[in-house]
């Protein structure tokens, strides 16, 4: 048995209806069962979702004040007043504030943007950055991807005499701030269809109002945005996020191809991925460690040489940005294993970097599946500010807003937040965040979870059908790329990969067709699969190109094993002192007869009576009987992994026993002769007959069990009249054919003919157990 990582939701879509979709749309079935699994199994809901293009945008005037927004924007370029955009320091604020200051230039409008710094400022619009732009003459102020829990900087501009307009998309929080306009489709009184649009998402929307044209040439830079910022990839964002990423396939902006070439990406094949994983975690490097100025500069850049330049600097901070995470990450994980894995977890200290924090939070998520927050302490200002991960099932956003009183500066999502709070406020916001996850969650929602799609046959996954899958995309929230589940193939050419093996490679196979797989960071693996085990896994399908060959494979996330697991060690006990148990589980060592062999270093061998209800268990060496191996091994009902070694010392099954035929003779010889000195003629008798010397030895001694002989100082002489019996009755004979029948059944036996025999045994006992 192999555990899976996670708990696999499975979803079994309706056979009938795949068929039909497919059969109506050609379509192969595994995407035929992807749409039905998405609910657009209808032939029109299939059509709809296939054949987007741009009636899925919504027209910009049904968000609340755009309007009121669009008109003091106009006024502002024709009066030549000085507008300030105020952005924000991630990918979706970086892709914003370039998307607006574009559209302003091309309006002619006498336009500068800021982002504040992440250290000196902090999140959001600030105070003094609002008198600095004052007094540099502004006097319309527009926040894009942030601003709306800017209730006190909005009445600072009232006082300073600026406008100020708020476009954002988070959550809004009880008081709206008192801008000139307010743009955010979250907010209860606004009629705008689709709530869900990203920060860029709403300033698209703003710069399709005030061209009075859908400005295409900013799709790309909505993309990026909308991707990086795992807003849900439905509606009206997969409209953007699809044509931003086939305008970029077909005209790329110069910063961005320069920092594709740092990054080592495929130009032909770029899609969300390489937003997700190469653009987006590299524009949020910059305003993660400094200013996020160069990463805006990137985006406007129109000089091949400038924008090699800061594809430079922007990919440097990235790797500086890595090694920080890679730091942080070991320190935070070593004080949650000091204090305990807690319901939610609260780390802190002073000197980590706060751009960094929500990156660290998601690897404790991801290690632990715990709600966490990571705080960067300032022991000067007394305050302490984090970044917040969640779990599915805890609202994250909704439990902090429970203790607002505690949290002045705070906003976000529910898998997501960011605040900041008193250092000495800590412990009670972490009471109260471990007290509502102790009494909303369940038992249930503490198990990571793993949702699959689609259930596939290994038959079924062809390179037409992923090719049909493509058709899907974008992939993201909202629209997550479909989790192929195989159920019990079996595994072939299994191997680690990578130049310190830390990856693994193997072949799905069901019924004469094979799916290769590959499992990055999974190279333990190799210890943990026997040969023959039936392994479900759990992965999404890709293509697989090398030297003009086109292969489908499967990119693993998660495997099982469902039956108990036999590991073959077999005449190879040099590998005990490699095994590497799963699960941190220790293995019982059971040794059925006291021997000399030499465990490695921390293990012990015990009797069978102490490994009876072990998952794990080794056989270190051979029962005496059948029957003491038969009943360990029904009666341990948990057993999930046998590893087994049966060292021995004697060979009974390559050492035949000698035929009735010899014993026959040798006993006719006895008669004749009464008397044989084995130490002077045993080896001219051996000779002489062709036999070894021990079989002479072997026949003497079974009749001397039998008393058919005696032995005295090597002397053998024949009793007389002994009584008849058959060799069966002999000790030694008896042993020699158990001793040769055990060891070829449970040494010289092939592994499969072994996990037979146990399985035969196992079985028995169950069904006996049933009656």
């Amino acid at each position: 048995m192999l555990r899976s990582r996670a708990n696999w939701i499975v979803n079994e879509p309706d056979e009938e209806q795949v068929t039909e979709l497919s059969a109506n749309t050609g379509l192969s079935m595994i995407a035929a069962r992807f749409l039905v699994q998405r609910n657009k199994g209808q032939l029109e809901d299939a059509r709809a979702f296939l054949d987007i293009d741009e009636r899925l945008l919504h027209d910009p005037f049904e968000l609340k004040d755009m309007r009121r927004a669009v008109d003091r924007i106009h006024t502002a370029i024709e009066g030549d007043e000085r507008i300030l955009i105020f952005g924000d320091y991630d990918a979706d604020g970086v892709t914003s504030t370039s998307v607006l200051y574009l559209t302003l230039r091309e309006l002619q409008a006498n336009v500068s943007f800021y982002i504040p710094n992440r250290f000196t400022e902090g999140y959001g619009p600030n105070e003094p950055a609002f008198r600095h732009a004052k007094e540099e003459g502004v006097s319309l102020i527009i926040s894009v991807d942030t601003g709306i829990s800017a209730v006190h900087e909005a009445d600072v501009a009232k006082e300073l005499g600026i406008d100020f307009i708020i476009t954002d998309h988070h959550e809004p929080p009880p008081t709206i701030p008192d801008g000139y306009a307010v743009i955010n489709p979250k907010q209860e009184d606004c009629s705008y269809p689709f709530p869900n649009l990203a920060g860029v998402g709403v300033t698209f929307k703003l710069a399709h109002a005030l061209m009075g044209r859908v400005p295409e040439e900013f799709y790309d830079l909505v993309a990026i945005g909308t991707i990086a910022d795992l807003v849900p990839l439905e509606d009206e964002n997969r409209f953007l996020a699809k044509m931003g990423l086939k305008r970029m396939r077909q005209q790329l902006r110069p910063g961005l191809r320069a920092l594709l070439t740092k990054a080592s990406a495929s130009i032909d094949e770029l899609d969300e991925e390489t937003v997700g994983f190469m653009i987006g975690p590299r524009l949020n490097a910059a305003g993660r460690l400094d200013s996020a100025d160069p990463a805006v500069e990137l985006l406007l850049s129109e000089d091949a040489y400038e924008a090699e330049d800061l594809a430079t600097l922007v990919d440097d901070l990235n790797k500086e940005r890595q090694k920080i995470v890679k730091d942080i990450s070991e320190e935070a994980i070593a004080m949650v294993e000091a204090q305990g894995v807690p319901s939610v977890i609260i780390v802190g200290k002073e000197g980590w970097n706060a751009g960094v924090i929500g990156i660290v939070a998601s690897r404790l998520v991801e290690k632990y599946y715990r709600p966490t927050i990571v705080m960067s302490h300032d022991l000067e200002k007394g305050l302490a500010k984090g970044s917040a991960r969640s779990i599915e099932g805890f609202d994250m956003f909704h439990s902090l807003s429970q203790m607002r009183e505690l949290l002045p500066h705070f906003g976000g999502h529910p898998m997501a937040a960011g605040l900041t709070m008193k250092l000495q406020d800590v412990d009670e916001v972490h009471k109260r965040l471990i007290e509502i996850a102790d009494t909303t969650l369940t038992d249930d929602d503490w198990v990571r979870k793993l949702h699959v799609d689609l259930p596939v046959q290994v038959d079924e996954v062809t390179v037409e059908a992923i090719k049909d899958l493509k058709q899907m995309a974008p992939f993201g929230v909202g629209n997550p790329a479909p989790k192929v589940y195989v159920k019990e193939a079996n595994v072939e050419r299994m191997k680690r990969i990578g130049a310190t093996s830390d990856h693994i490679k193997f072949s799905l196979v069901q019924d004469g067709s094979m799916l290769d797989a590959i499992g990055f960071q999974m190279g333990e693996l190799y210890e943990r699969i026997s040969p023959i085990a039936p392994l479900s896994a759990v992965g999404k399908l890709s293509l697989n190109e090398w030297n003009g060959s086109v292969k489908p494979q499967l990119m693993l996330e998660d495997v099982k094993v469902s039956d108990w697991q036999l590991f073959d060690l077999r005449g190879d006990e040099n590998r005990l002192k490699s095994i590497s148990i799963p699960d941190s589980e220790d293995v019982k060592v059971v040794q059925f007869q006291e021997g000399h062999y030499a465990l490695p270093d921390g293990w012990r061998a015990r009797d069978k009576s102490e490994a009876m209800n072990a998952s794990s268990v080794l056989l270190l060496d051979l029962p005496q009987t059948f029957e003491e191996l038969e009943e360990f091994l029904s009666q341990n009902e948990s057993l999930e992994r046998l590893f087994v070694v049966f060292a021995h010392d004697a060979e009974y099954f390559f050492t035949s026993v000698p035929s009735r035929d010899q014993f026959k003779w040798f006993y006719a010889f006895m008669k004749k002769r009464k008397q044989l000195d084995l130490n002077k003629h045993g080896k001219d008798l051996a000779k002489h007959k062709g036999w070894s010397e021990r079989t002479i030895s072997f026949i003497c001694q079974v009749f001397s069990e039998l008393e058919f002989v005696k032995i005295e100082n090597g002397v053998v002489e024949l009793l007389d009249e002994p009584q008849k019996r058959d060799l069966t009755a002999s000790t030694t004979y008896k042993k020699h054919l158990q001793k040769s029948e055990m060891q070829e059944k449970l040494i010289y036996s092939s592994y499969q003919d072994l996990k037979k025999t146990f399985d035969s045994w196992r079985t028995e006992v169950r069904l006996g157990s049933a009656h």
